[in-house]
């Protein structure tokens, strides 16, 4: 399998590098934080009209760079190093992944307007009782006229506390965990009946849950076929998973590498603890952890192409991912000492990013259930 990148690629990846290296420092990172709205408008607006990478996704006839899932991994990967928390997974990946895969009639002016930094989307999706399951859903889309009244509780939504739009799954019919009867509609988030509550998640992200009270919407907010849409989330939510393994790549590796710098820096029985030979095996089995949890993400970003191939590849990735983050971080937090949890020190802020990857769209024993079933069903 060839993991060369193409010589445009390798521009994205030094472009957003290079401005991350100058613009997005880890002090400047908790600065912004300390702050309200708690993320920076200026970065978002220099990623779309200075670096133009909200169009990375995107065909250049709508606006974009011309590419896809490669694109999204490249630049999550780097956000990932700097831990940028400004909404490009739910906006350009997922936001951009409905858009471009449901054929919504309005697809092409709202992708123009997420390339202008004007749209910012937040997926909301998970409810209180429905864990990992994406089709266990209590929030209705109810048929009124030519229009839907939308009721629920969404749970932790990423980035909703500054998003304009909302993606909404709802049942538009049959029982709660029932495969069919889900829908998909994308709501504005200043629509009358939808309220949040936000607050800060331990990562340094925003989250919000959102209550839809009688929310009315068009007939032109529903993305793809009503009651048909858990195929269309499906492979969004691969995307995202695929794209989150990204950028967990980039945690991973800047763990590893603060790690093995304090290791250098820090004397015991005076000579640096990094010549000791039990902690060298210890940062050799990091650095095995973070290299398969890069070819497992190219492998996994390679093949959402492949319908057939996607879902195993995505759930495969996952576990790694899962896997390397407890081991990475909570090795990383070991050497460092207590200090390694201090607010002051970035390895703890990476931690806990880890540590928040670890669960996103599903934990490890999630995905480990998933690819046995996934190739139970194949081998049969």
């Amino acid at each position: 399998m060839d993991f060369s990148f193409t010589d445009e690629q390798s521009m994205l990846r030094d472009t957003v590098a290079s401005y991350l290296a100058d613009h997005y420092s880890f002090d400047q990172r908790r600065a912004a934080l300390a702050k309200e709205p708690g993320w920076s408008p200026a970065i978002w607006k220099a990623f779309a009209e200075e670096l133009g990478i909200l169009g990375a996704p995107f065909s250049e006839e709508l606006g974009g760079l011309g590419g896809g899932p490669i694109e999204n991994m490249i630049v999550m990967e780097e956000m990932g190093k700097a831990l940028v928390v400004e909404p490009y997974l739910g906006t350009v990946v997922i936001g951009g992944g409905f858009l471009k895969h449901s054929g919504y009639a309005g697809a092409e002016a709202l992708i123009g307007q997420i390339i202008a930094g004007e749209a910012i989307f937040a997926f909301a999706y998970a409810e209180p009782q429905g864990r990992y399951n994406l089709a266990d859903l209590k929030t209705t889309a109810k048929k009124d006229g030519g229009s839907y009244v939308l009721n629920g509780h969404k749970a932790v939504v990423i980035g909703a506390p500054y998003a304009t739009h909302l993606i909404v799954t709802a049942r538009t019919d049959g029982g709660q965990r029932d495969a069919q009867g889900i829908s998909v509609f994308i709501v504005e988030k200043s629509a009358a009946g939808v309220s949040t509550r936000d607050y800060p998640t331990v990562d340094g992200f925003r989250a919000s849950e959102v209550i839809f009270e009688n929310v009315k919407v068009g007939a032109d907010a529903l993305v793809g076929p009503e009651g048909h849409g858990l195929p269309l989330i499906e492979k969004v939510v691969d995307e995202a998973i695929a794209a989150t393994c990204a950028e967990a790549c980039g945690v991973l590796a800047k763990l590893h590498t603060g790690t093995l710098e304090y290791t250098r820096q820090r004397k015991q029985f005076g000579q640096p603890i990094s010549s000791f030979q039990v902690l060298q095996h210890r940062m050799v089995d990091m650095f095995i952890q973070v290299e398969q949890s890069v070819s497992m993400t190219y492998m996994a970003t390679i093949k959402l192409a492949d319908d057939k191939q996607r879902t195993k590849a995505a759930a495969a990735a996952k576990v790694q991912i899962g896997k390397a983050c407890k081991f990475v971080g909570q090795n990383a937090i070991q050497l460092h000492g207590g200090m390694g949890m201090t607010d002051e020190m970035a390895i703890g802020h990476y931690f806990k990013r880890a540590t928040m990857i670890e669960a996103a769209f599903g934990s490890t024993d999630h995905h480990l259930a998933r690819y046995e079933f996934l190739s139970l069903g194949q081998a049969a």
